[in-house]
């Protein structure tokens, strides 16, 4: 039987406890979860895309089938060229749906092949985004029952060190 491979792309811009929880619920389906970073010359993050790939590998470690990667260009493009049969996708709230709707169906004629899976995370994850992680963080609020530990020291570092700019 093939390996089912399943990509959860995104920004990642920072890392949030909701990301996590998707990709340890996503290794429990799929044989290999490839976690892809987007590099998108367009977007500027608070972290570089590598800064977001080592991040990300420092809090999966404990996931022998999950794989931290970047790529350029469109999702489905690199899925079909990674032998992905699904991509992840997180539905926080009611307004997640239609963009989620309107990239899945889009996605599906690029790649009928190619299903899209929604994934609603735990519940005291609903609300965590990393838009709002980045402002607290900003602001010096505390982010710890957001992100993992290892995000939070970087988001304090990174604030710290643009403040001192």
């Amino acid at each position: 039987m093939p390996e089912r491979v399943a990509v959860y792309a995104g920004s990642f811009d920072p890392p949030t406890l909701g990301h996590l929880d998707l990709i340890e619920r996503a290794q429990k389906m799929f044989d290999k979860v490839i976690v892809a970073v987007g590099r998108n010359k367009e977007k500027t993050g608070t972290f570089t895309a590598d800064e977001r790939m080592e991040m990300l590998n420092e809090i999966t470690t404990h996931l022998d089938r999950v794989e931290v990667t970047s790529f350029r260009g469109l999702t489905v493009d690199f899925a079909k060229k990674q032998g992905a049969i699904a991509l992840i996708r997180g539905l926080r709230v009611l307004s997640d749906f239609e963009y989620e709707l309107t990239l899945a169906v889009t996605n599906h004629k690029l790649d009928p092949d190619l299903d899209t899976v929604c994934l609603m995370p735990s519940e005291r994850y609903l609300l965590v985004s990393s838009r709002f992680v980045r402002e607290i963080a900003m602001f010096g609020g505390d982010v710890s029952t957001f992100v993992p530990k290892p995000i939070e020291e970087r988001l304090k570092k990174k604030y710290a060190q643009q403040a001192e700019a």
